[in-house]
């Protein structure tokens, strides 16, 4: 049962999905590849592991900070964005304290709205293709022998820009004289940043009993470049927005908590886990301008989660469901609130849940 649990913690740190969550464009950084066995067992000592997971949602809840603008909905004025996104990663483990995963997410978006179609009709833009693909190095930071109750996990890494940045499809009566004009998708279903990130990973898990674990994940994507490069068009929605005229490359990050519980008898092999998430695009980045357009904020979640763990082949799922979420107020919103005296604070649409599935095989 030991074994089981320490199994159970460590694959549970594969669940720390981020993803865009609707207007606030929060990217994929795939799974955090952990090795699905505790780290001291044999089988982790080396060889190769393919992770795959598969996550949708769908966003149209509008929110000014945290409060939601039902008014959208009965107007029919959301803006709803339906994401799919499926990961693939393979991680190879080469002793029981260091490994390294590549991966690199597929993704197809739609987003349905009024406003970028001349606020008459409302159509659909699409996206479809590569994410931003990632190199990470991991280590456990205890030694597995010793450390037989639980460890902590280091990851750090390379964000690459692999995915398209300035991702175009045709908008409606924006062009000239009212025609149809091709232009660059919203920031939220764009296939990429188009930033080379460094990316920080902290993971852990720690025995409470004979069937319960606690696990952790905390993840920071830091973002240097200012601004990608594409156009956003809204400075044609507002003079006062000319500072948003260009797409920030905005930093992300990612914090869960949360306990397992591993099943015996008929049942072994089966774990159910309870957590909270939040993950977001912060303000300001940590290093480097935090120029350009951006819509931060971000989301808290309640995220009850099931795996299923066989010889060679562990099932998972988890459904973040979404308590909070705020739409924080931009650089340009402070900054053209305190040209005209009035306060200024953008919207975003989320989600009310996510759902992950996936799995990952022993090679």
């Amino acid at each position: 049962m030991k074994k089981l649990l320490l199994s159970a913690a460590a694959c549970l740190l594969f669940l720390g999905e981020a993803y865009s969550q609707g207007c606030v464009a929060i990217r994929s950084n795939g799974m955090m590849s952990c090795s699905m066995e505790h780290p001291g067992e044999e089988a982790a000592a080396s060889g190769w592991q393919l992770n795959v997971s598969h996550r949708y949602f769908k966003s149209f809840r509008h929110f000014k900070g945290d409060e939601e603008q039902k008014e959208r909905l009965i107007e029919n004025t959301e803006v709803v964005n339906w994401q799919h996104s499926m990961d693939i990663s393979v991680l190879r483990n080469f002793n029981n304290r260091w490994s390294v995963s590549v991966g690199i997410p597929l993704l197809a978006n739609k987003r349905s709205s009024l406003y970028e179609h001349g606020r008459k009709e409302r159509h659909n833009s699409n996206s479809a293709g590569i994410g931003d693909a990632r190199i990470v190095g991991y280590k456990w930071l205890l030694d597995p022998e010793k450390a037989t109750k639980g460890n902590l996990q280091l990851g750090l890494g390379v964000k690459l820009p692999t995915g398209n940045y300035n991702y175009k499809d045709n908008f409606y009566n924006v062009g000239p004289d009212g025609g149809d004009e091709e232009r660059p998708v919203d920031q939220s279903i764009q296939l990429g940043d188009g930033g080379v990130g460094a990316i920080t990973e902290l993971n852990g898990y720690f025995l409470l009993g004979s069937h319960f674990s606690a696990y952790g994940n905390v993840y920071y994507l830091f973002n240097p470049r200012g601004t990608n490069g594409t156009r956003t068009y809204r400075e044609t929605l507002s003079p006062l927005r000319a500072n948003e005229a260009i797409m920030s490359v905005a930093d992300q990050y990612m914090v869960r908590l949360g306990v397992s519980h591993s099943f015996s008898g008929k049942l072994q092999g089966l774990v159910t886990s309870l957590g909270a998430r939040m993950e977001g695009v912060p303000v300001e980045d940590a290093f480097g301008s935090s120029e350009g357009f951006r819509r931060p904020g971000y989301v808290q979640s309640l995220e009850p989660g099931v795996s299923y763990q066989l010889p060679k082949v562990t099932f998972f799922a988890s459904v973040p469901v979404a308590f909070k979420r705020d739409r924080l107020q931009s650089v340009t919103d402070k900054e053209v609130s305190a040209q005209t005296g009035n306060y200024v604070h953008g919207d975003a649409a989320f989600s009310d849940y996510a759902l992950n599935i996936g799995a990952s095989i022993r090679l």
